[in-house]
């Protein structure tokens, strides 16, 4: 399975999500993000990744092609605007959207935007584990280390 999460900047939720699914998707499954854009990795998002045992840190921040759709399976949408202003995916590509909010929009104190960085790494977590689940891409000994148990 190829899959793409593809969002405004590729800074912030689809790297995040690309994280997550390389942690937990089979060894096999090839796993990208890119952006409309690129904006560069968000720090904060680094940051709370690294918290959850995930170093996204060498990921970097990419603008989709037309090639990049071309070499994958599924994409992922994270954000309205990565939705809305996708390229058309080619006939045998299945897209997704998850309509998923900007944690770097988050405002108030240092503890309050890291608590909104948090609560979107875990809603991410849980949507690429359904995801990989749906798909059979899951590898089960990468969730038994790193999903906290409920």
């Amino acid at each position: 399975m190829r899959i793409l999460f593809l969002c405004t900047g590729n800074a912030c939720r689809s790297q995040m999500a690309e994280g997550w699914a390389r942690a937990l998707a089979n060894p096999l499954d090839v796993i990208c993000s890119a952006g409309i854009e690129a904006h560069g990795l968000n720090l904060r998002a680094v940051q709370v990744m690294l918290e959850a045992g995930i170093d996204i840190s060498a990921q970097t921040s990419k603008v989709i092609t037309l090639c990049d759709l071309d070499e994958v399976d599924l994409v992922v949408t994270v954000c309205g605007h990565a939705d809305e202003h996708c390229p058309v995916v080619p006939a045998r590509v299945e897209k997704i959207h998850w309509p998923l909010q900007d944690p770097a929009r988050a405002e108030g104190s240092t503890a309050e935007i890291a608590a909104v960085f948090r609560a979107a790494r875990d809603d991410i977590r849980d949507r690429v584990q359904a995801l990989l689940t749906d798909y059979d891409c899951l590898n089960a000994a990468s969730v038994e280390r790193l999903v906290p148990k409920r």
